[in-house]
């Protein structure tokens, strides 16, 4: 008769356990960077993050885990980032059908005519915090709006790298601040904090940090030297009104799309929809683009639309005016063009779960907490731990999860009322994300935008101030809201509770 056989024993991760993964990332990750430059985003970096997972596996079966445990750690985390691979394939197909229904080209083409170059960045930064602000998402902010502003900022001689900072910037106004964003209302949920009491709690960072900002790409757009030849910029419009007839109506996509978005149709579904209307659309007001890029002249005209719109929803749009920065402008999109970001995603999603789930982020984020002896300490401990989990998990919300889980109860403890821990990891965990090339949203902002996650990140104003105003105000003490002294003296396990469960008969005071 045979014997079971006896499970492994499970040991806790030690130290060094857990800060071999985090090696690995980081030798390879910085590999991949020294060897690649910028162009380690098209694969090297994906390698280093599934060989980064790999350690980490090796480190979890060392300390006795089943591999079952460890393939269900992996699908969990697989499973949380579906909702971002649809945006990401929505998004690939919005851009192609936008591009040959004469949407983005319409907007670059008004933005020629009405832009000055010197306040190009300034009103970039304000009109996609106000787009953001509308309908609370930072990435379908980037993936419409942004990408024109992108575009036309290279054909008017703007930097498209500090554009793409202005537009990151004001994209994460209102996915810091809006009530209609998913990480807003979940910074608040997950610390028992009314809605709006947390944005008036964000407000203390996120007005300064969008005044900064706004001032930083001021000055950054009348130092550079912005501008063409007015001949080139002629030139440019021309090869543009050569291949789409520019109007008003080429628009309406995006009037589609703001409208659902506000209304709070599932993204995924919103951006399709304004991409399949784009893609119909283009029939009738843009049909020898489409003729152009089927290029199928003895199949007939609905064939064609048909082939047209099923083409730059795949692989893109294709545009050939006879000027060449006119056609890289305008030849982009298709779902194919976001498989590599979709690749570096799942990598780093496990990767972090995987750290999370066995203990390994808690053992080297615990002592932190053990050392943090001030409230200014307390704070930078929050903000180190969602900026590391960021780099480390490469998730947003893992990053602001998290620190939530681990300083609740210390700040219940000292007194501290909850809306000053979810204005911390709403300025740390959401809006550092777009800065860390493997991030989710750093690999989003990166594809969409067409610019490189390190090229970008230095003129990221607003995402580098509000961590840092956030410090400032945990170190300084100003606006720091405390619990009524009845409440800080309970039990610790209690208060916390309460707070979750947003209980009423909470007094708070200002300091």
């Amino acid at each position: 008769m045979a014997v079971p056989e006896t499970p492994r024993p499970v040991k806790a991760p030690s130290y060094l356990d857990a800060a071999i993964p985090l090696l690995a990332l980081v030798v390879l990750v910085g590999a991949s960077v020294t060897l690649f430059g910028l162009d380690a985003i098209n694969g090297p970096m994906q390698v280093s993050m599934i060989l980064s997972a790999m350690v980490a596996v090796a480190v979890i079966l060392k300390n006795g885990h089943a591999w079952e445990a460890i393939a269900r750690s992996g699908q969990k985390g697989v499973s949380t980032v579906v909702g971002a691979i649809f945006i990401l394939l929505a998004v690939g197909a919005l851009i192609g059908t936008w591009n040959m229904s004469g949407t983005i080209p319409t907007l670059v083409y008004y933005g020629i005519k009405l832009i000055s170059p010197a306040w190009f960045l300034p009103v970039a930064f304000l009109v996609c915090s106000g787009i953001s602000l509308s309908i609370g998402s930072s990435w379908t902010t980037a993936g419409t709006v942004g990408v024109g502003l992108v575009g036309l900022a290279s054909m008017i001689g703007v930097s498209p790298a500090m554009t793409a900072g202005a537009v990151i910037s004001g994209a994460y106004v209102g996915d810091k601040i809006s009530p209609l964003s998913e990480t807003t209302v979940l910074a608040a949920q997950l610390n028992g904090v009314e809605l709006f009491r947390h944005i008036r709690a964000q407000a203390w960072t996120t007005i300064p940090a969008g005044i900064i900002a706004l001032a930083a790409f001021a000055v950054l757009g009348i130092w550079q030297k912005g501008g063409v030849d007015d001949s080139i910029v002629h030139a440019e419009l021309a090869h543009i009104e050569g291949l789409f007839h520019i109007s008003a109506w080429n628009l309406l996509p995006l009037l589609f799309l703001l409208v659902l978005s506000v209304r709070k149709a599932p993204a995924p579904l919103a951006i399709m929809c304004a991409a399949l209307l784009a893609g119909i659309m283009a029939a009738f007001l843009q049909p020898q683009a489409v003729a152009q890029f089927v290029a199928a002249p003895e199949q007939s005209a609905p064939v064609v639309a048909v082939k047209g719109v099923w083409l730059a929803m795949a692989n893109g749009f294709q545009a050939d005016t006879g000027m060449a920065q006119v056609d890289a402008l305008l030849s982009r999109g298709g779902m194919d063009s976001m498989l590599l970001t979709i690749w570096l995603i799942i990598g780093a999603v496990t990767f972090g779960i995987l750290v999370d789930d066995f203990g390994l982020l808690d053992k080297l984020v615990t002592p932190l907490l053990l050392r943090a002896r001030t409230t200014g300490k307390l704070f930078a401990s929050v903000v180190g731990t969602a900026v590391g989990l960021n780099l480390a998990a490469g998730d947003q919300y893992i990053a602001l999860l998290l620190p939530t889980r681990l300083y609740r109860g210390e700040f219940a403890k000292r007194g501290l009322a909850p809306e000053n821990l979810s204005r911390a990891v709403g300025d740390a965990g959401i809006v550092t994300s777009p800065l860390i090339p493997w991030n989710s949203c750093g690999a989003y902002m990166s594809a969409v935008l067409g610019v490189s996650t390190l090229a970008y990140l230095p003129y990221a104003v607003f995402n580098i101030a509000s961590p840092i105003l956030t410090l400032l105000l945990g170190i300084t003490g100003w606006r720091i809201v405390r619990l009524a002294r009845e409440d800080a003296t309970a039990p610790v396990a209690a208060t916390a509770q309460a707070i979750a469960d947003g209980r009423p008969g909470v007094d708070r005071q200002e300091t």
